[in-house]
Protein backbone atom coordinates (compact mmCIF):
# COMPACT_ATOMS: atom_id res chain seq x y z
CA UNK A 1 0.00 0.00 0.00
CA UNK A 2 1.69 3.21 -1.14
CA UNK A 3 1.25 6.16 0.63
CA UNK A 4 -2.54 7.38 1.24
CA UNK A 5 -4.44 10.42 2.20
CA UNK A 6 -7.63 11.56 3.66
CA UNK A 7 -8.90 14.84 2.91
CA UNK A 8 -12.38 16.42 3.19
CA UNK A 9 -14.62 16.65 0.35
CA UNK A 10 -16.99 19.32 -0.32
CA UNK A 11 -19.99 19.59 -2.70
CA UNK A 12 -17.56 20.80 -5.09
CA UNK A 13 -16.15 17.70 -5.86
CA UNK A 14 -19.57 15.95 -6.82
CA UNK A 15 -18.01 15.19 -10.53
CA UNK A 16 -15.21 13.24 -8.61
CA UNK A 17 -17.38 11.74 -6.67
CA UNK A 18 -19.94 10.52 -8.89
CA UNK A 19 -17.25 8.96 -10.99
CA UNK A 20 -15.91 6.95 -8.49
CA UNK A 21 -19.72 6.26 -6.75
CA UNK A 22 -21.03 4.94 -10.03
CA UNK A 23 -18.14 2.73 -11.14
CA UNK A 24 -18.54 0.63 -7.78
CA UNK A 25 -22.19 0.46 -7.19
CA UNK A 26 -22.46 -0.24 -10.90
CA UNK A 27 -20.35 -3.18 -10.07
CA UNK A 28 -20.85 -6.83 -8.62
CA UNK A 29 -22.13 -7.40 -5.72
CA UNK A 30 -24.12 -4.36 -6.14
CA UNK A 31 -25.36 -4.43 -9.72
CA UNK A 32 -27.19 -1.02 -9.36
CA UNK A 33 -28.00 0.45 -12.06
CA UNK A 34 -26.93 4.42 -12.09
CA UNK A 35 -26.66 5.33 -15.68
CA UNK A 36 -29.20 7.94 -15.21
CA UNK A 37 -26.74 10.92 -15.10
CA UNK A 38 -29.53 12.89 -13.61
CA UNK A 39 -30.65 10.81 -10.78
CA UNK A 40 -26.99 10.17 -9.67
CA UNK A 41 -26.43 13.83 -9.50
CA UNK A 42 -29.66 14.73 -7.86
CA UNK A 43 -29.14 11.64 -5.15
CA UNK A 44 -25.38 12.77 -4.77
CA UNK A 45 -26.66 15.99 -4.22
CA UNK A 46 -29.08 14.57 -1.67
CA UNK A 47 -26.51 13.92 0.98
CA UNK A 48 -23.83 16.96 0.26
CA UNK A 49 -25.74 19.65 0.16
CA UNK A 50 -27.23 18.91 3.51
CA UNK A 51 -26.53 20.59 7.03
CA UNK A 52 -24.08 18.80 8.95
CA UNK A 53 -22.56 16.88 5.66
CA UNK A 54 -19.14 15.82 6.41
CA UNK A 55 -17.19 14.48 3.27
CA UNK A 56 -14.32 12.46 3.12
CA UNK A 57 -12.29 11.28 0.41
CA UNK A 58 -9.25 8.79 0.29
CA UNK A 59 -6.51 9.74 -2.31
CA UNK A 60 -3.38 7.66 -3.24
CA UNK A 61 -1.07 9.90 -5.76
CA UNK A 62 -3.55 12.23 -5.88
CA UNK A 63 -6.29 9.38 -7.25
CA UNK A 64 -9.51 9.39 -5.55
CA UNK A 65 -9.88 5.90 -4.53
CA UNK A 66 -12.20 6.17 -1.91
CA UNK A 67 -15.37 8.23 -0.44
CA UNK A 68 -17.59 8.39 2.81
CA UNK A 69 -20.33 11.05 2.25
CA UNK A 70 -21.93 11.33 5.91
CA UNK A 71 -23.19 13.94 7.95
CA UNK A 72 -23.15 15.37 11.54
CA UNK A 73 -25.85 14.10 13.41
CA UNK A 74 -27.11 14.94 16.61
CA UNK A 75 -28.50 12.65 18.86
CA UNK A 76 -29.78 12.60 22.58
CA UNK A 77 -27.03 10.26 23.35
CA UNK A 78 -24.41 12.52 21.89
CA UNK A 79 -23.31 13.65 18.41
CA UNK A 80 -22.64 11.16 15.55
CA UNK A 81 -21.14 10.77 12.01
CA UNK A 82 -23.51 9.14 10.68
CA UNK A 83 -22.47 8.04 6.90
CA UNK A 84 -24.98 6.86 3.80
CA UNK A 85 -22.31 6.16 1.62
CA UNK A 86 -19.43 4.56 1.73
CA UNK A 87 -16.85 2.99 -0.80
CA UNK A 88 -13.58 1.95 -1.92
CA UNK A 89 -12.48 1.94 -5.89
CA UNK A 90 -13.08 -1.87 -6.95
CA UNK A 91 -9.38 -2.82 -7.88
CA UNK A 92 -8.48 -1.07 -4.60
CA UNK A 93 -10.68 -3.90 -2.27
CA UNK A 94 -9.81 -6.81 -0.09
CA UNK A 95 -6.45 -5.21 0.13
CA UNK A 96 -6.39 -2.89 2.85
CA UNK A 97 -7.61 0.29 2.36
CA UNK A 98 -10.95 -0.04 3.77
CA UNK A 99 -9.74 -0.38 7.04
CA UNK A 100 -7.05 2.17 6.47
CA UNK A 101 -9.76 4.70 5.76
CA UNK A 102 -12.21 4.01 8.47
CA UNK A 103 -8.67 4.62 11.06
CA UNK A 104 -8.07 8.00 9.10
CA UNK A 105 -11.86 8.99 9.30
CA UNK A 106 -11.48 7.73 12.98
CA UNK A 107 -8.78 10.62 13.47
CA UNK A 108 -10.85 12.94 11.29
CA UNK A 109 -14.13 12.82 13.70
CA UNK A 110 -12.00 12.45 16.73
CA UNK A 111 -10.84 15.97 16.33
CA UNK A 112 -13.95 17.05 16.36
CA UNK A 113 -15.16 15.78 19.50
CA UNK A 114 -17.37 12.58 18.00
CA UNK A 115 -17.04 9.37 19.49
CA UNK A 116 -19.86 7.40 17.18
CA UNK A 117 -19.79 6.15 13.32
CA UNK A 118 -22.77 5.04 12.56
CA UNK A 119 -24.17 3.55 8.99
CA UNK A 120 -26.19 0.60 7.48
CA UNK A 121 -25.56 -2.20 5.59
CA UNK A 122 -27.13 -4.93 3.53
CA UNK A 123 -26.48 -8.47 5.05
CA UNK A 124 -26.10 -9.88 2.04
CA UNK A 125 -23.23 -8.33 1.14
CA UNK A 126 -19.35 -8.28 1.60
CA UNK A 127 -19.75 -5.10 3.30
CA UNK A 128 -21.27 -6.71 6.53
CA UNK A 129 -18.62 -9.18 7.35
CA UNK A 130 -15.99 -6.31 6.90
CA UNK A 131 -17.68 -4.11 9.04
CA UNK A 132 -17.50 -6.06 11.91
CA UNK A 133 -14.49 -7.21 11.23
CA UNK A 134 -13.11 -3.52 11.96
CA UNK A 135 -14.76 -3.38 14.96
CA UNK A 136 -18.56 -2.49 13.86
CA UNK A 137 -21.56 -4.19 16.39
CA UNK A 138 -24.91 -4.55 14.76
CA UNK A 139 -27.97 -3.13 16.18
CA UNK A 140 -30.04 -6.19 16.55
CA UNK A 141 -32.81 -4.12 18.36
CA UNK A 142 -33.13 -2.08 15.23
CA UNK A 143 -34.95 -2.58 11.64
CA UNK A 144 -35.43 -1.05 8.28
CA UNK A 145 -39.07 -0.71 6.80
CA UNK A 146 -40.33 0.29 3.61
CA UNK A 147 -43.75 0.70 1.80
CA UNK A 148 -44.30 0.65 -1.95
CA UNK A 149 -47.07 3.05 -2.80
CA UNK A 150 -49.45 1.23 -5.88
Amino acid sequence: MDAILIKEMSSKDLVEMKTLFRSVFSSPPWNEDWSDEQQLEEYLKDLTEVRGSLLFGLYEAEQLIGISIGKIKHWYGGTEYYIEELCIRNDYQGKGYGKAFFTLIEGKIKERGLHVIYLMTDRNQPAYEFYQKIGFRELPELTSFFKELP
